[in-house]
């Protein structure tokens, strides 16, 4: 390829860039591929001839896109956000044409000193004390572009270890440096990234991770017991790890309590602040770094909420000195006439060379501007209130933890296994995704609002399929359980007031509980019982009450007491006879059913109730009239089920 077939094609792929990215909200989000997809898709072997550029762009459809995660879609949730932009894009573009490499000064002075500037700009932005800008500090402090915050975490840990093993070399010289290290405890929370103890692991040091308190964070009665444990084992705490904006429920660890406990144990404060720190830019939020006084060293990724694409993660110590004691190496071909007089951040990092990162962070600031990052930051946080108040609003669902920025976990209410079915359906279907986490023991879905494409219409839509899919799994769930017959002699075990609220399941008025008309009235039940119901069979087929009772909307005798009162035999008040009801014609159903309506909304005789309703102790109301002695049972009407007189 030349120079003109280049800018021929840079153009074309910069067209194929910008529809990518402004149609991707059509594209499936979660790649329907399986591992080794790829190996059936391509030669097992390089071309040994070159290969056209048009059949190498159509690849990118044909092979790539398949098994792509689009991080930049509107519907992508998982994780935390993974951004880019157009001038960090075009910022990055500039940076691989120039493709310097900034290990020292003299390797190229604009790589050293953009990134500088470029870091005090942040700091500034995000609220840091001065003791952590380059120009500010006279050298003692400042910031450095790193890979990752992983690699920050690392690195601020080497450091602290160096600060440690020399602090007790000073008081014992006699002791060797892996003795020394052989006592080191760090410290973190139970919440913390997974990174910190894979930087355990690599700087040979004990991690200790301590229990967080109901709301995720780690707090200082906490700390102050693990670390006395340890100094009465003969262990020596040295660093603590402090993170803003857990990966898992984005809690905040309270810098401004464990804070002094560092100082006073001379342990090296370190936060890191991946994801939150974005949000720093925004005064309303830097109430989290209240107590930074006191930390040795923050980091936090402007490629996540910063639309700096990756990679690019902003890290500041107070003590420079200490980190290059830890990385410091000199070959002669690596010296140069400014040694000692400018910054070398070959010193401030794990690898030797850099990219020139800065160039496309210094694209985005200026071309945002501070309004325009804050603009972005709370648009992000309003879409995660709007998302938690529609899952708030469905009681199938609950969001066990406060919610922090953008942010949102939630469950459904019930068993894990019910949450996790519902994420891996969710994401085989492709068209959003999420991840999952454990917050002490409950399996939550993670959804966080990534994409600065992301609408309110994004959102609802999200939700909509969050809920078809969660009813159709717990449908499954239900239809899936084995069925346990409970003995009635059971059920009224475990709740001795069973059967007192059966006859209000389909009285109209009446809260609907269950479906048992007739099966349990009184605790007490007279021998006599069941011989009274045999007059049920008897009534005619036509007449309202069998209707009522045996038809179509089944009420429950609440609605006819008059009827339960000559089953048990009271006397009591003289009830309706056919007569009095309608003389010398059948009641309409019309007007069974208004007479009905009549007795529930305000006759006083009707207000007898059963005892979930009125709380009584007894369904009568006259205790006398219920142990009376019952009379020669009356006689009843075959067509309405009224009483007859017994002059008839």
């Amino acid at each position: 390829m030349d120079v003109e077939d280049y800018r021929k094609r840079g153009k074309e792929m910069v067209d194929y860039i910008a529809n990518y990215l402004e149609g991707i909200r059509d594209r499936r989000v979660f790649p329907d591929v399986r591992p080794g997809y790829m190996r059936d898709l391509v030669p097992g072997e390089a071309p040994t001839e070159p290969e056209s550029w048009d059949d190498i762009v159509s690849d990118v459809e044909r092979v790539i896109m398949p098994g792509v995660t689009h991080w930049q879609s509107p519907h992508m949730h998982a994780y935390f956000p993974a951004l880019n932009s157009y001038p960090s894009l075009l910022g990055d573009m500039l940076a691989d044409a120039i493709n310097c490499l900034g290990f020292t000064w003299a390797s190229s002075p604009a790589c050293t000193e953009l990134e500088m500037i470029v870091l005090d700009w942040l700091g500034q932005m995000i609220g840091l004390p001065k003791e952590f800008l380059h120009y500010e500090s006279n050298g003692n402090g400042g910031g450095v572009i790193q890979t990752t915050a992983s690699e920050s975490t690392l690195v601020c840990l080497l450091a602290a270890r160096t600060e440690a093993i020399r602090k007790y070399k000073e008081t014992d010289d006699d002791l060797e440096d892996a003795e020394i290290n052989s006592r080191l405890v760090a410290y973190c929370s139970d919440q913390a990234h997974s990174s910190v103890e894979k930087a355990g692991l690599i700087a040979l040091v004990k991690m200790r991770y301590v229990e967080s308190d109901e709301n995720l964070s780690l707090r200082s009665d906490r700390l102050v017991e693990a670390v006395e444990r340890d100094r009465n084992k003969g262990l020596i705490p040295f660093c603590l790890i402090a993170t803003l904006g857990t990966t898992g429920a984005c809690a905040f660890d309270c810098i401004e309590e464990l804070g002094p406990i560092c100082e006073s144990e001379g342990m090296w404060l370190h936060v890191d602040a991946a994801y939150a720190g974005t949000a720093l830019i925004c005064p309303e939020y830097r109430h989290w770094l209240r107590g930074v006084e006191y930390v040795s060293s923050l980091a936090f990724n402007p490629s996540k909420w910063m639309m700096v694409h990756f990679d690019c993660t902003a890290m500041w110590v107070r003590n420079a000195k200490a980190v290059h004691r830890t990385f410091t190496v000199d070959p002669l071909y690596l010296q140069h006439e400014n040694t000692g007089l400018a910054i070398d951040f070959m010193h401030w990092q794990i690898p030797l060379s850099k990219r020139f990162r800065a160039l496309k962070l210094w694209f985005v600031i200026r071309n945002y501007g501070i309004t325009g990052l804050q603009k972005h930051i709370r648009e992000g946080v309003r879409l995660a209130q709007k998302f938690e108040a529609l899952v708030r609003a469905d009681s199938r669902f609950q969001v066990p933890v406060k919610r922090h920025l953008g942010l949102v976990v939630f469950r459904i209410v019930g068993d894990n296994i019910l949450t996790e079915r519902l994420l891996k359906r969710l994401n085989s279907r492709g068209n959003l995704h999420c991840v999952p986490a454990s917050l002490k023991g409950q399996y939550v879905i993670r959804f966080t609002v990534t994409s600065q494409r992301t609408t309110v219409d994004d959102i609802v839509k999200d939700w909509l399929e969050i809920k078809s899919t969660a009813t159709s799994v717990l449908a499954e769930f239900e239809d899936s359980r084995p069925r346990t017959k409970v003995p009635l002699a059971e059920t009224k075990e475990r709740n001795e007031l069973f059967g007192s609220s059966l006859l209000l399941a389909n009285s109209p008025m009446s809260p609907k509980i269950v479906n048992g008309s007739y099966v349990a009235i009184f605790d007490n039940i007279i021998p006599d019982w069941t011989k009274g119901w045999s007059f049920l069979g008897n009534i005619h087929k036509g007449s309202p009450a069998r209707r009522k009772m045996f038809q179509g909307k089944q009420y429950s005798l609440d609605s006819r007491l008059d009827l339960v009162q000559y089953c048990v035999g009271i006397t009591g008040p003289k009830l309706a006879t056919c007569s009095e009801v309608r003389a010398g014609s059948d009641p309409t159903p019309q007007e069974s059913e208004d007479t009905d309506g009549e007795a529930l909304n305000g006759n006083e005789e009707s207000k007898i109730r059963s005892k979930s309703v009125d709380g009584a102790d007894n369904v009568f109301e006259n205790e006398e009239d219920a142990e009376a002695e019952t009379p020669a049972a009356p006689r009843v009407c075959l067509k309405c089920g009224h009483l007859c007189s017994q002059n008839n």
